[in-house]
């Protein structure tokens, strides 16, 4: 007897369930959370891990999420200091001004000298990226 095609869901892989996602993500984050700021070990370990999930998000090997159809209104307003916040870290990098004018990055650092507060930082930035592999 055949099943009618509206009534049959698809099963979610194991390694897809929130239940082994996050442990994992902790798992990352807490690795990355050890290595100290800008020094060669973070950077290619921030290189490795986002080169994985960008790999994951174009690759067809995690189901994918609806897209919203539109962006609502006040999308513009959240990314207008993103964006501007992109460009002044891009631009004080590029031109490598120093000490004099630092970027965000330098100026958060004394926040992130603590492993466990770096670790967080690490999950953050792991479960949006994440969440974007996903769409």
């Amino acid at each position: 007897m055949e099943q009618p095609r509206d009534l049959t869901v698809e099963a979610s892989r194991t390694w897809d369930r929130p239940a082994l996602a996050v442990p994992v993500l902790v798992c990352l984050s807490l690795v990355g959370g050890r290595f100290a700021s800008f020094s060669t070990e973070a950077n290619l370990y921030t290189l490795g891990t986002g080169g994985v999930l960008i790999w994951l998000g174009l690759s067809n090997r995690v189901p994918r999420r609806p897209a919203p159809t539109r962006l609502g209104a006040g999308a513009v307003w959240w990314a207008l200091p993103v964006v501007v916040f992109g460009v002044f870290e891009g631009a004080t990098f590029v031109l490598s001004v120093g000490d004099e004018f630092p970027t965000f990055s330098r100026l958060a650092d004394p926040l992130l000298e603590d492993h466990l507060v770096r670790s967080a930082a690490w999950f953050a930035w792991l479960a949006a990226f994440w969440g974007l592999v996903r769409r």
